[in-house]
């Protein structure tokens, strides 16, 4: 799956590295934030349709499909940078249903650039890096949000990557079905920096 075989980025997050201690979720049926909160630590999946999940105006009623990967977990954790990159964007976007506390950091891989956004973080992140900033691989720059700050959901880490800039902290995090295949080019599989959560 990686096109970059010969990086060895740091985690985003303090995962176990069991896989059998991540619990994956299926948002398929639907979202359930008390039983999210009942697992220590969770992967939302990419490339997925979830229903009855995005029920806020800002979706259209049509938007389900997940363009990032989801890494749940409680509210402070530490967020690091993957790779050495520079801070691009820095926003809250404080909309119900959206990122809340929204990090987008540009990277240099393989010669091309690739932009990652780290969202639903606490609002002392924004205050962490700035932009214009370097950031180096495994340094902490963020903390998880809570409900109250990230756009209302069960705490955890939208990560999600983009070959184009996105121009501003923020990139659609669920599309339309019909938006799907072209999303899926713009939007890669956060697996190709992450490793095989799942």
């Amino acid at each position: 799956m990686s096109t970059y075989a010969d990086y060895n980025f740091a985690k985003v997050m303090d995962y176990p590295d069991n896989r059998d201690e991540l619990f994956i979720f299926d948002f398929t049926a639907g979202y359930d934030a008390d039983f999210i909160r009942s697992k220590e630590w969770g992967v939302g999946k990419y490339n997925e349709k979830r229903l009855r999940m995005y029920l806020e105006s800002m979706f259209d009623n049509e938007r389900n499909v997940h363009m990032g990967i989801d890494i749940w977990r409680k509210s402070g954790e530490p967020v690091y940078s993957f790779w050495d990159g520079e801070v691009r964007y820095l926003q809250n976007n404080d909309q119900a249903g959206d990122y809340g506390p929204t990090i987008v950091i540009r990277y240099e891989l393989n010669d091309s650039p690739l932009y990652a956004l780290y969202g639903h973080l606490s609002k002392e992140s924004l205050a962490m890096v700035s932009i214009g900033g370097e950031v180096k691989k495994g340094q902490k720059i963020a903390t998880l949000g809570s409900k109250q700050v990230n756009g209302g959901w069960a705490p955890h880490l939208h990560f999600q990557l983009s070959v184009e800039d996105p121009g501003e902290a923020d990139m659609p995090g669920v599309v339309a079905p019909k938006d799907r295949e072209e999303a899926l080019k713009r939007y890669p599989d956060p697996r190709i920096v992450l490793g095989n959560l799942y």
